[in-house]
């Protein structure tokens, strides 16, 4: 297939090409892989600036869409790739052979620092979803920010760098510049942009960092000239998306369990009591009891209402045979949607990930975290449930943008199971208090494409 870029592609194609240090903020759906192919391609074989390339991605990203997209185009068909995937054998295999490409998955990413040390021999690296090294304390952080020093290039993807708040911008900008903006360390950067919000002064720690006074303005004007935001919506022609929320009773036995779980900390049962002892333990234990069922202290599953299912149910039947995809939380979510629903299939296989995408699976369950990342699966269908929801805003929305993304061809209507008066509708809440943040950021930093097109046509 031939490549005609859009204007936003150009945009982004130069940006990793003229500087060496890109963070490309780009929503989901803005074709960002073809984008940096393109550059790593130009790089390579017209300006001679690089030798070997690294991608770090999500395993089925790793696996999958890379090479699809290098297959899918004329003017990438040409490239070659090597996955270094699988065994230890297999992924020491991977990395002597000859390729253009070295596709890694982030789990591995500790691994092959370690393998190669000092003889790290890529010059450039891409981090697809940048913002999975948003924690400066991992392993993966850590691990990279040793041979960033050897890395000529970098580029960094997301769509969210921002999940939970300007915070988690150091790790991720670190692996960018080295600390040039936004300062070496992460504690200079509390100390500069934040103040201590709730913690335990006794102890001397702080569960959460307020961003100060015009905070947000001093370090979108630190990064600017490095990251460029773009915002789908303001890009594509994307189908119209319809989020509804589907208000549910909880029956009067389970409403019971669920008041006296969340006043006491406790839900006792014979063969083995729900304890939380904590407010975050408190917080996963009703998360799952909204959606019916609850782990005990034993790692029992304590089994409350089927109200959820119950309502997942109508929403099938008024579908009217058209495929869902459903999202799920817990592991005895999973157990009881396919208990109740025969026909349904857990997202596992390739196969399963081509059938869904040729109509033939009528309802898909799977997890935001396995289908979070650069899957296509807009045709397969346009109607998605979350069954049980996530407080991450990062998998909120990538889960989402598998079916609303360039490609769909009908609305996509987003239906949210929320049971009433409960910690459901403060994840909500919590998502759309979060998103308000990530747009500022997005907004800050957006391209001027206009500029941009005033400047080349100069």
């Amino acid at each position: 297939m031939k490549f005609k870029p859009h204007d936003y592609q150009d945009f982004s194609i130069n940006k990793i090409i003229e500087n060496k240090e890109a963070g490309l903020f780009l929503d989901m759906g803005m074709g960002k892989t073809i984008s940096t192919l393109t550059a790593i391609s130009e790089l390579k074989y017209n300006y001679f600036e690089v030798n070997k390339v690294l991608v770090i991605a999500p395993l089925r990203v790793a696996k999958y869409t890379w090479t699809d997209e290098i297959e899918k185009w004329e003017h990438t068909k040409f490239l070659t790739a090597s996955k270094i995937l699988g065994t230890r054998q297999e992924r020491e295999k991977a990395i002597e052979k000859q390729a253009d490409i070295y596709l890694i998955n982030r789990e591995n990413v500790v691994w092959i620092v370690e393998h190669l040390g000092k003889e790290w021999p890529f010059d450039m690296v891409v981090i697809d979803e940048l913002s999975s090294f948003k924690n400066n304390n991992s392993k993966r952080f850590r691990a990279l920010r040793k041979v960033r020093p050897l890395i000529k290039r970098i580029v960094g993807l997301t769509g969210t760098p921002t999940p939970n708040g300007l915070i988690d911008l150091w790790p991720q900008m670190y692996l960018l510049d080295q600390g040039e903006r936004l300062g070496k360390t992460v504690t200079g950067f509390r100390q500069r942009y934040f103040i201590p919000g709730r913690g335990d002064p006794s102890r001397h720690i702080v569960y959460e960092w307020l961003p100060k006074e015009e905070t947000e303005e001093r370090i979108y004007e630190k990064i600017s000239d490095i990251c460029v935001s773009m915002k789908s919506i303001d890009y594509l022609d994307l189908p119209e998306r319809v989020d509804h929320e589907v208000k549910i009773d909880l029956n009067p036995t389970a409403r019971s369990k669920y008041n006296q779980l969340e006043k006491d900390f406790l839900l006792p049962f014979a063969d083995g009591d729900v304890v939380a002892d904590s407010a975050a333990v408190l917080s996963n234990k009703l998360l799952q009891l909204s959606n019916g069922a609850v782990y005990d202290e034993d790692e029992g599953v304590q089994h409350i209402h089927d109200d959820k299912l119950d309502a997942l149910e109508e929403l099938i039947e008024q579908a009217n045979g058209k495929p869902v995809l459903v999202f799920y939380n817990f592991k005895h979510d999973l157990d009881r949607l396919q208990n109740r629903f025969k026909e349904a299939v857990k997202l596992e296989t390739d196969e399963h990930f081509k059938a869904w995408n040729k109509g033939e699976i009528p309802i898909l369950l799977t997890h935001p975290a396995s289908a979070g990342h650069g899957l296509n699966m807009q045709d397969g269908g346009n109607i998605i449930i979350w069954f049980g929801l996530t407080w991450s805003l990062e998998l909120y929305q990538q889960a989402n943008a598998r079916l609303h993304r360039q490609g769909q061809e009908n609305t996509v209507h987003v239906y949210h199971l929320i049971t009433k008066n409960s910690i459901d509708g403060r994840v909500m809440k919590a998502l759309k208090n979060k998103t308000v943040t990530q747009d500022d950021l997005m907004e800050a930093v957006k391209a001027r494409l206009r500029e941009y097109q005033t400047e080349v046509t100069k």
